[in-house]
């Protein structure tokens, strides 16, 4: 696909800025969301899992409110719900980031900390979308997309199609938030506490309020409402690198200069390492690290079936399980649980049960 459009400083700069931002929270917060689900059954530990559900809960109500103010274009980008795809691609994704170490947002900040096998797993996160979405298993990736199911009419439905439609939309949100809120508050999220890097509640209230600001900001310089994504957008910055062309399907393209051709949230996912350097510095957190070549071997491995799973599932962690659910698209939210699920199961058969063998 051809730019759309000149690319400018400021789409540039925009990009990066939210990068920046994003990258610095999730590495001062520790933030990873294979870690999140991880814990749950390894160590019975919820604290990272109350992170993400309050980061959640922002999030849902900063974007539909965006939606119904009218400053999301469109409305929020909802994919259709193409179940097959979303719990294929949901479960192996989840599979994969434990294989990895790491889901698509934890290995992207933890390569701005100087670990060799993040920078494997971006790498194979990289290769893994773009030979299932351009490359040898395109066949796979399109056949189980074509299996898509409407509900209420509705090719991309939301949580509340379920129930009859539109109408119902902030019952539903009212709903989940409150159901949230216990859950939240039993960590004492407010309670003054002195440590190194975010408390989770602050993690959670800074990644919720900078998936909100993304919705606006790929819609006002992006020109489609995508989010904070990392499937897409990863694919989309190493085609420009090696094609000079991210023959991104959806969102308009910039011509930088006549450099390359790519969308404005390829430039949002340099921003994240970035970000993520700069606290390590700051933290003194930074440190070249080199890994056994059997770990790189897995890391490599296990981020390929993760590229392969977040492109047939249509989204990672951040794209279905944070964007994609605060916009409560079922597409998402299936995703999301087998994405858990996946998780739950690589978490058994490589940590739990050789430690009870």
């Amino acid at each position: 696909m051809e730019g759309l459009q000149s690319g400018t400083v400021v789409t540039l700069l925009t990009g990066l800025l939210v990068g920046v931002v994003f990258g610095f929270v999730l590495q001062r917060g520790r933030y990873c969301m294979n870690s999140a689900f991880r814990d749950i059954i390894f160590i019975n530990d919820f604290t990272l899992f109350r992170a993400y559900i309050l980061a959640l809960v922002i999030a849902i109500l900063g974007a539909n409110l965006l939606e119904d103010l009218g400053y999301m274009g469109e409305g929020l980008r909802r994919q259709a719900f193409a179940p097959v795809a979303n719990i294929i691609g949901g479960y192996v994704f989840g599979i994969g980031i434990v294989l990895a170490g790491g889901c698509g947002s934890g290995i992207l900040y933890r390569v701005g900390e100087g670990l060799l096998n993040a920078w494997m797993a971006t790498l194979g996160f990289a290769f893994g979308i773009i030979m299932t979405m351009h490359g040898v298993f395109k066949p796979v990736y399109t056949y189980l997309k074509g299996f898509k199911v409407e509900i209420n009419d509705t090719i991309a439905p939301a949580l509340w199609d379920l129930f009859g439609g539109g109408q119902y939309k902030w019952i539903v949100i009212a709903v989940l938030v409150l159901a949230a809120l216990p859950f939240i508050l039993q960590d004492k999220p407010f309670k003054p506490r002195k440590q190194k890097g975010y408390y989770w509640s602050v993690t959670g209230l800074l990644i919720g309020v900078i998936a909100v600001i993304a919705w606006w900001a790929s819609v006002y310089w992006g020109g489609n409402a995508r989010g904070l994504s990392f499937t897409g957008p990863t694919a989309d910055f190493f085609m420009a690198v090696l094609t000079r062309d991210s023959r991104a399907p959806a969102d308009p393209m910039f011509n930088f200069w006549g450099l390359f051709n790519s969308t404005w949230s390829a430039i949002y996912v340099i921003g994240v390492p970035l970000g993520a350097y700069l606290s390590a510095r700051a933290l003194g957190e930074f440190k070249w690290n080199v890994p056994p070549a059997k770990e790189l071997l897995r890391t490599f491995l296990g981020s390929l079936i993760m590229g392969f799973g977040a492109a047939v599932g249509g989204g990672c962690n951040i794209g279905h399980g944070l964007t994609g659910v605060s916009s409560l698209a079922i597409s998402s939210i299936v995703a999301t649980i087998f994405i858990i699920l996946g998780n739950w199961t690589m978490v058994y058969f490589m940590f739990i049960k050789p430690m009870k063998d």
